[in-house]
């Protein structure tokens, strides 16, 4: 019976009724027994239980046919554009079932007692429990509705985050390819410049830094402290080409490691400045990093190049559509033609998106 089988009672109704079934049914009994016989104002108290549980029994058989009346239509007419046509014809039913039990109900009832039923003179006490009976179908398709919506809601949202990890996944897709294209290109630049032996010890390291990519996996934040250790392996890269011509500025307190960060969003800042800006003994480049109240700030002269590379930019879209996607707090970058100012936001666990 769908009575006892949870399962049933959550798939059409909702939400576990067994004791709202219970006390609703006791309730039910009462006011009908009042509203028919006012038994315990009127006779001995074992007479008028014996009289109230008549009235019970009667409570006992409208629930349950009302109930499955209510699980028919639900399964019949399922959808929300049906609730209409669904409410009509429980409401006649719930008319047609209570006025049906009475009938037969107090027939049998009246002949074992040996009494007279008379159904007109019932009739008129029979709105009361019809009203009363509506308003628990009523309570259940309200329930069922809210159920319902809190469902649809919880299915949208994951839905949404399906959307947002399938954009991720992408996002982060772009950005190891395009930091593996820049690091040929030094490594190229190594081959044409330096010896066999600074290109072994450059892909060496390069080797590390891609270890870290690997077990960085599919994360959407880590510790600043972790990301410090990837961008200080990848500046170690960068200075078997460039030297003590290349310096770095570390401002960073201990206390700020703990914060979160997105993944590779320092890494591509440095790799940015090295990218965009002259780097030679007589214009040594110097990046700073620090903090700077909840971001974590990475600064440079702009030192142009005679022959600028081009710059599809995608490593900062890259970065800034991440943070849109997990958090509410965006990257602010300054540039003017002396300085250009990155400000990447250090998270906390408020501030991601649920």
């Amino acid at each position: 019976m769908k009575l006892f089988n949870k399962e049933k009672r959550l798939q059409y109704i909702g939400f576990n009724d067994i004791w709202f079934v219970v006390i609703g049914v006791f309730i039910l009994g009462f006011v009908t027994d009042y509203l028919f016989t006012n038994s315990f104002a009127r006779y001995p108290f074992w007479k008028a239980v014996a009289f109230w549980s008549i009235s019970f029994c009667f409570s006992i058989v409208n629930w349950c046919v009302m109930r499955m009346y209510f699980i028919f239509l639900r399964k019949k007419l399922p959808n929300l554009e049906q609730v209409g046509k669904r409410a009509l014809i429980l409401f006649l039913t719930i008319i047609i079932s209570v006025t049906t039990i009475d009938a037969l109900g107090g027939s049998i009832v009246a002949h074992i007692l040996d009494e007279n039923y008379y159904f007109t003179e019932r009739f008129h006490v029979l709105l009361p429990i019809i009203i009363i009976s509506t308003m628990v179908m009523a309570i259940y398709e309200a329930i069922f509705f809210y159920t319902q919506l809190k469902q649809s809601i919880r299915e949208e949202e994951q839905a949404k985050q399906i959307v947002v990890l399938a954009q991720l996944d992408a996002l982060r897709n772009q950005a190891q390819p395009h930091f593996f294209f820049n690091s040929l290109n030094t490594l190229r630049d190594i081959i044409d410049q330096n010896s066999k032996e600074d290109a072994k010890q450059f892909v060496d390291k390069l080797s590390d830094v891609y270890r870290y990519i690997l077990d960085a996996g599919d994360a959407n934040v880590i510790t600043l402290r972790d990301e410090l250790k990837f961008a200080k392996a990848y500046i170690h890269v960068q200075k078997e080409r460039f030297g003590p011509n290349l310096k770095l500025n570390w401002e960073l307190p201990e206390a700020a490691l703990d914060r979160m960060i997105v993944p590779m969003s320092l890494q591509l800042l440095l790799e940015n400045a090295i990218k965009h800006n002259v780097i030679s003994r007589s214009k040594p480049l110097t990046v700073t990093i620090s903090i700077e109240d909840d971001y974590l700030v990475v600064h440079n002269k702009i030192q142009p190049k005679s022959t600028q590379l081009p710059s599809t930019k995608l490593g900062l879209i890259n970065i800034e559509k991440r943070h849109a996607l997990i958090s509410k707090k965006l990257p602010k970058i300054q540039n003017d033609t002396k300085e250009f100012i990155a400000k990447m936001p250090l998270l906390d666990s408020s501030d991601l998106k649920a």
